[in-house]
């Protein structure tokens, strides 16, 4: 199959997937798009939000129809490496074996990621870069599709262990979900305060992700196109010739050459969503803000004139 029959029949897929979701899910429409981006390109999505947006619910449905395992972490300051990962025990033979943690699943949500102490963080951390756990001096790989969905809460921030701008690096977007608009949250009510059941449907098999996963990387870029996603990340950096004014003005620490490779993989596919075999500039605009948004350091000034981190990102655009 060529890969214009792929992409069309991705296309086809996708809407499906979106209809199965929506059965459950009320509006919420950029952050589904911008999750399935992140799983379909094999990047990883922090969700940050006030509690009660359903987002554990949200990451459910999408395993639910995408027929991948799921497991819920809920993240406190008492957590262990070893409870994420798995520990080796002594069974009835007086043999070590190794009893696998609830990270060995397709689609981990990691909830408060911030609420746990920097050792737990970082064994996951290294979870979602190398695909692969390591316990007792032994290699454990993960289950292939493999996808990290971190949850952060934005309000309450006592007794919390903020992320590290490294560690944050790691995850391709940082999606912010919002309050549901008046109507949603009347459709939302309405679902929700009856018995009513909802069944959702698998639209898509773990093969079929990863066959996705690769045509992403195999959709050609034009050089115009790599070179405005590069200069865009450069734009950010205050010690850059490019920088405009608002870099030098707001920021105090500008996005890695991990932005311009993620604004690329996340045009591409954005681009296949939307039906298009190759990307253009507005498909790497339309992922600028979910992936910059995590990657750039405001300063004092910024704080102090109310400018937020999209509105920077917007004049940046």
């Amino acid at each position: 199959m060529s890969n214009v029959e792929e992409v069309d029949q991705l296309v086809k897929k996708y809407k499906l997937l979106k209809k199965e979701i929506h059965k459950v899910i009320v509006g919420q429409d950029d952050v589904i798009d911008e999750v399935l981006i992140s799983i379909f390109s094999r990047g990883h999505c922090l969700l940050v939000g006030v509690p009660g947006l359903a987002k554990t619910l949200l990451v459910n449905t999408i395993a639910k129809s995408l027929g991948l395992s799921f497991n819920r972490i809920q993240f406190t300051p008492d957590l262990m490496p070893s409870d994420i990962i798995g520990a080796e025990i002594l069974n009835e033979n007086r043999d070590f074996k190794f009893v696998k943690g609830p990270l060995f699943n397709n689609i981990v949500l990691a909830d408060e990621i911030n609420r746990t102490p920097p050792k737990t963080q970082a064994a996951l951390l290294e979870a979602m870069q190398e695909k692969h756990v390591t316990a007792a001096g032994q290699n454990y790989p993960l289950p292939e599709p493999f996808f990290v969905l971190a949850t952060q809460n934005p309000i309450e921030q006592e007794g919390t262990y903020p992320l590290p701008e490294a560690q944050l690096d790691r995850f391709m977007f940082n999606i912010w979900v919002d309050y549901p608009s008046y109507k949603e949250e009347v459709a939302i009510v309405k679902a929700t305060t009856t018995d009513q059941d909802v069944s959702v449907e698998q639209a898509m098999t773990s093969d079929d992700i990863m066959r996705f996963q690769k045509l992403v990387r195999e959709i050609p870029v034009s050089d115009h196109v790599l070179e405005y996603a590069v200069k865009l990340a450069a734009k950010t950096r205050i010690n850059d010739s490019s920088a405009p004014e608002i870099t030098k003005k707001f920021l105090s620490w500008g996005a890695g050459p991990r932005a311009s490779q993620y604004l690329i993989i996340g045009a591409k596919c954005h681009a296949m969503l939307q039906g298009k075999y190759t990307p253009d500039e507005a498909d790497v605009k339309a992922v600028a803000k979910p992936i910059l948004r995590h990657r750039l350091v405001r300063n004092y000034k910024a704080e102090a004139e109310g400018y937020s981190m999209d509105k920077i990102i917007e004049s940046l655009l």
